[in-house]
């Protein structure tokens, strides 16, 4: 079945701006003869190019942007940008080029030009980032802010949102000229704060460029992505950009995890700290008053005082989360006491995929969850554990051609904390899924051998596996799948939806 990709947003109305100006304002010598046009967007890429585009031809891994020239201006755009390299490929074309050297270090740049959002032009802007409960802190982050009334954004691993507008995401952080044109677009809807997860790949790729974030969130950081970092420092190395002068103006940095003290250390801007760890001092301090399967409560106490308010959600972590999305709001400008008044009832967040229940009025809890980490792993299942009178069953894969280094922890964090394990498939890509499998089986026996182990394949029978399993009183974690709505097989995006997976398992035994 052929791919779905989301579209990529764009403003509905764009005030061109010129040429000219634009050569002016980032200092580029004309490579064509000197003309003006009207742009009316920036691409990189000839698969959305529209007309009007300034195209911007890159070197690639494999090939130069300006060999897809031609093409570019065939799809109408009105002008090249390109370097040294991508000159010489151009011969003579019929748009006016441009020269600019190391093009992908100033395309957000570029980009916010194009499309008009220059500093004091935007709405507010949190960027929350970590390993884990990035999404779940920008989704609770956003929640909070329309419940103070504002026009919110939000762009994340599983959704954007503008004015209440949702549409599925392509990245965790689009890239540049994307960024740009939904902030754009943002505007256009009348969006006043917005909530941005930034990866770790989002500040090593230049993706946030252009944009100047109000305040930077921190949540943790734990084993992953080894597979485009060489090791644990470099991870956090990347992650550190984010608390720059360049890149933000405030931060609020999470102590939970060993690293956020070091994140503290290397912050370049004003700091604030947020944890639930009682012999740690911070700013803030969230402690959870109460874990049921309906909601987690808990208190903030801060600088301005004492909030207690509670969320749909389960896990002490989630608690976590929304500590710091509430000092980033604070920080950010938003007075504390009506952050408390707001939030007095709770808080209205739907995270789709975070530890989401799809049970039913009976039969045992099933709760589906993106986590695909060590830590993820260790912090749903202690939740689930809080919640579930009966045993705990995880089900669970691990991606093919990512990060194989983490995959022996995952299936020993598993093992501890549940009471039968079900090993199936997840995203194999191009690797085999036999051997995945295999891997997580011989860890999850050498280090827990008395626990009942499965090994299950397609996912779709696993699920109906473990909830064959399972009685009232009983929970099920399917960790990996989450919010997504395909498998990655051999390239191919698949339709599959771990959500109605469970929903039909749960049915075909006899439960709501």
């Amino acid at each position: 079945m052929k791919e779905s990709i989301p579209p990529i947003l764009r403003p509905e109305h764009v005030q061109p701006v010129s040429l000219v100006e634009l050569a002016m304002r980032f200092d580029l010598r004309w490579v064509s003869e000197p003309q003006d046009a009207s742009l009316t967007g920036i691409s990189m890429n000839t698969n959305d190019l529209r007309s009007g585009d300034l195209f911007v031809a890159m070197p690639g891994l494999k090939s130069h942007g300006a060999k897809f020239a031609p093409a570019a201006i065939t799809a109408g755009a009105a002008a090249i940008v390109t370097d040294s390299a991508g000159a010489a490929l151009l011969g003579h074309p019929e748009v006016p080029v441009l020269l600019l050297e190391d093009p992908r270090s100033h395309l957000g740049d570029l980009a916010a030009f194009v499309y008009g959002n220059l500093p004091g032009s935007v709405p507010k802007l949190f960027a929350t980032t970590g390993t884990n409960g990035k999404t779940s802190t920008s989704y609770i982050l956003e929640a909070i802010l329309r419940q103070l009334g504002v026009v919110t954004g939000l762009t994340s691993t599983a959704e954007r949102h503008i004015a209440g507008e949702v549409i599925v995401s392509r990245l965790t952080t689009p890239e540049s000229t994307e960024m740009q044109a939904l902030i754009a677009r943002m505007k256009e809807r009348n969006v006043t704060a917005v909530a941005i997860e930034v990866s770790a790949q989002a500040l090593s790729q230049l993706r946030v460029d252009g944009l100047h974030f109000d305040v930077a969130g921190f949540t943790n950081l734990s084993h992953d992505h080894l597979d485009d970092y060489a090791d644990m420092e470099a991870y956090l190395a990347a992650k550190a950009q984010l608390f720059t002068k360049k890149r933000a103006d405030r931060a609020v940095i999470s102590l939970d995890s060993q690293y956020g003290q070091r994140i503290v250390a290397l912050s370049e801007i004003p700091t604030k700290t947020v944890t639930m760890k009682s012999d740690v001092a911070a700013d803030y301090i969230v402690k959870v008053t109460e874990e049921v399967p309906s909601h987690t409560a808990f208190e903030l106490s801060g600088p301005d005082g004492t909030l207690t308010s509670h969320l749909p959600l389960i896990g002490a972590h989630m608690a976590s989360n929304a500590g710091l999305a509430i000092a980033m709001l604070v920080e950010g400008g938003f007075a504390f006491a009506d952050i408390a008044q707001a939030i007095g009832g709770g808080i209205h967040a739907y995270l789709p995929g975070r530890t989401e229940r799809v049970t039913g009025a009976t039969g045992p809890d099933v709760y589906v969850d993106f986590g695909h980490s060590p830590d993820a792993f260790l912090n749903t299942l202690a939740a689930v554990r809080k919640v579930t009178t009966g045993k705990v069953i995880m089900c669970f894969g691990a991606d093919g051609d990512r990060d194989a280094s983490k995959r022996p922890e995952m299936a020993r964090v598993a093992a501890d904390g549940c009471d039968i394990l079900v090993i199936t498939d997840h995203h194999p890509r191009f690797e085999d899924p036999v051997s995945i499998r295999a891997t997580l089986l011989e860890a999850a026996k050498t280090h827990r051998p008395e626990l009942e182990v499965h090994e299950v394949s397609p996912p779709e029978a696993a699920i109906r596996f473990a909830v064959s399993l399972a009685q009232p009183g009983d929970s099920i974690l399917w960790a990996g799948p989450g919010h997504q709505d395909y498998r990655d097989i051999k390239g191919v995006r698949t339709p599959y939806s771990a959500r109605a997976e469970a929903r039909a398992a749960l049915q075909e035994q006899g439960w709501s």
